[in-house]
């Protein structure tokens, strides 16, 4: 089962999305506030997704900056097939915003 676990924590990696809008971080840029520890592992955020979604998958996550403040944007969806938005604080993993996406 642990291999697994481990392949799911890669699968946010596949995942993250790097448009090139304004606000949507590099993956260079991203990596770097990885390593400054500026902002939570992947592998916490999917943690953190699945336990408040549990068995939902992962559709999108972009790195965002928003007002000085790193936001992970995930989109997932549920197993009742719903899909979700969730806005999370990309320092502190604080959930700031989970709601049915349009």
């Amino acid at each position: 089962m642990r291999p697994l676990i481990r392949l799911l924590c890669y699968i946010p990696l596949l995942a993250l999305t790097l448009s090139v809008n304004a606000d949507d971080l590099s993956q260079d840029e991203a990596l770097r506030l990885r390593e400054l520890g500026r902002i939570i592992p992947l592998e916490n955020l999917l943690a953190l997704v699945q336990a408040r979604h549990p068995a939902s998958r992962l559709l999108e996550v972009e790195l965002e900056e928003d007002d000085d403040i790193y936001v992970y944007d995930v989109e997932l969806i549920t197993t009742e097939g719903v899909v979700r938005e969730l806005e999370i604080d990309a320092s502190t993993g604080q959930l700031l915003k989970d709601e049915e996406d349009d």
